[in-house]
């Protein structure tokens, strides 16, 4: 099994959204990360959705995606050609001497702080998967109160836009 990034265009209306994790599950695929939220368009919505899936089954995803109502358009966004971003959100328990040592980390993830109390710290962190995986890493020693991840949301690099109305179907 390999991670695929799709970034699916669609009507922003009701029921989309579970029509579309539908045929995932249908299909027996595990979703790895969902994001879901507006464009530069009011009527149109990004979903970007992570899989782990083969190569051939996924290109059947696809085109069943395409078939959907409300799809606008699909594109599978390469890690090189696209640039992707995760959002953690990390509560720590921090007294003391350990509080400095995490805004030593904080500083060296290029990370920010959020919320301060006398006993911990709200951290903000983004950056790609493996970044932010290895900041969670890093801070798990010192105690995590709550944590929040955020999908992947990604975006091809360059120019172009998957957007753009005269690249619309429908």
């Amino acid at each position: 099994m390999t991670r695929h990034t799709l970034s699916v265009l669609v009507e922003n209306k009701p029921g989309v959204l579970t029509r579309v994790a539908a045929l995932f599950a249908r299909r027996g695929f595990n979703i790895h990360s969902l994001a879901v939220g507006p464009t530069e368009h009011q009527d149109v919505s990004r979903i970007t959705v992570v899989v782990d899936v083969e190569d051939l089954p996924l290109e059947q995803v696809t085109k069943q995606l395409n078939k959907l109502v409300n799809v606008i358009k699909v594109v599978e966004l390469d890690a090189e050609a696209s640039v992707q971003r995760e959002l953690l959100l990390i509560k720590l328990r921090v007294e003391g001497a350990a509080r400095s040592q995490v805004l030593e980390l904080v500083n060296l993830f290029r990370a920010k702080v959020v919320d301060v109390t006398p006993d911990a710290l709200t951290i903000e962190a983004t950056g790609d998967s493996s970044k932010v995986n290895a900041f969670l890493k890093v801070l798990e020693p010192y105690g995590v109160r709550e944590l929040v991840q955020s999908g992947l949301v990604a975006v091809g690099r360059g120019g172009r836009s998957i957007t753009d109305r005269s690249s619309r179907t429908g």
